[in-house]
């Protein structure tokens, strides 16, 4: 019986099951994501991590400390087909975040300025399109002890 979301790797092997909608939609520009996903951004809808659950099968886990924290990062990926599933934190232990296009329905999850932010925008790809009324940071959202960083709105799109 699923409680939220659910998902799964490329071969099926890896599945989950989020326990809940997601906290919020971080789309990051940072180039360990860049990397990770290959492309120019992650889009990582976040949850908590107390309902989240994946299934028979475990995924593998490897971890990298953050450029940008310093803290670990651990990248959660199918030890068959080898898709990114899911990145959990040392910073914030409590959560976790999804590549989006492991979801069986990514459209599930609706993206506005209401329940997104943009991060790592100095780290963005020349020519990257942020939307208007939406929180951009130019690094992390918080300082390393935790103190909220004041966001970025634009009132209309911007490039980088």
């Amino acid at each position: 019986m699923t409680t939220g979301l659910t998902g799964s790797c490329l071969c099926g092997q890896v599945a989950y099951d989020t326990g809940s909608e997601p906290l919020w939609i971080t789309i990051c520009h940072c180039r360990f994501c860049q990397r990770a996903t290959g492309s120019d951004r992650m889009i990582q809808p976040v949850f908590e991590r107390r309902g989240f659950n994946f299934g028979a099968v475990r995924p593998k886990v490897y971890t990298q400390p953050s450029d940008g924290s310093g803290k670990d990062i651990n990248v959660h990926f199918c030890p068959d087909c080898g898709t990114k599933l899911a990145l959990t934190f040392e910073r914030w232990p409590d959560k976790i975040g999804l590549y989006i296009g492991t979801l069986d329905n990514p459209h599930a999850v609706k993206i506005g300025p209401d329940n997104c932010k943009h991060i790592f925008v100095s780290e963005a790809q020349p020519g990257t399109l942020l939307p208007p009324e939406v929180k951009v940071f130019d690094r992390h959202v918080a300082e390393s002890d935790g103190t909220p960083i004041e966001p970025t709105i634009y009132s209309k799109p911007i490039t980088t």
